[in-house]
């Protein structure tokens, strides 16, 4: 059995760990900026972004559903275990609500979005004022409860490779191709 994930599990899972943290380093950016040209702009950076993660979450979904990933150590309690596969539910359920609350809120507020200035995407929703409001807090507490989902998440990967000492940090990370013997080591 494969107590690795595939390379493209792990590409996919550190690219949208990324996007996740530019997608929301942004929204605490531009929260608060004045309406402008480049709250504008930013906010539709921001929702292209939205719909590039919304996207690759379900081709995430996708390979993980076709692609089962590596058991958890048979030696970690069944109760961590659960904690785990419920850790990874979560985050899975956010990274599908949050940017549909989005596309909710963009929609309640009648400002349909435009992929890449090319693509309209259809509204969800009539515009309704309290609605798009209302949706705006939904989508913030969402996020909230992302990054401190994520930063569980991180800690267990981290408490496992420091405490615990198995592989489920590393079985994650991108495998580095072998380093050639240097001088003085026997091969």
């Amino acid at each position: 059995m494969n107590e690795r994930y595939t390379p493209t599990a792990v590409a996919l899972h550190w690219l949208m760990a990324a996007l996740l943290a530019v997608l929301f380093g942004v929204g605490l950016y531009m929260h608060d900026l004045p309406l402008s040209p480049w709250k504008l702009k930013i906010f539709s950076w921001h929702k292209w972004a939205g719909v590039t993660a919304f996207l690759l979450v379900l081709v995430r979904f996708a390979w993980r559903t076709a692609h089962r990933p590596p058991p958890l150590p048979r030696s970690m309690p069944a109760a961590l275990q659960f904690a785990a596969h419920a850790g990874h539910a979560a985050l899975y359920a956010l990274m599908v609500a949050i940017p549909l609350t989005g596309w909710l809120m963009s929609s309640a507020k009648g400002i349909q979005t435009v992929y890449f200035g090319v693509l309209p995407i259809p509204d969800l929703l009539g515009k309704n004022k309290e609605l798009g409001e209302l949706l705006t807090g939904v989508h913030a507490w969402l996020n909230y409860l992302l990054a401190a989902v994520v930063a569980g998440h991180a800690g267990a990967a981290i408490k496992h490779h420091l405490i615990d000492r198995d592989d489920i940090l590393m079985r994650m990370l991108p495998r580095r191709p072998p380093q050639p013997p240097s001088h003085g080591e026997l091969s």
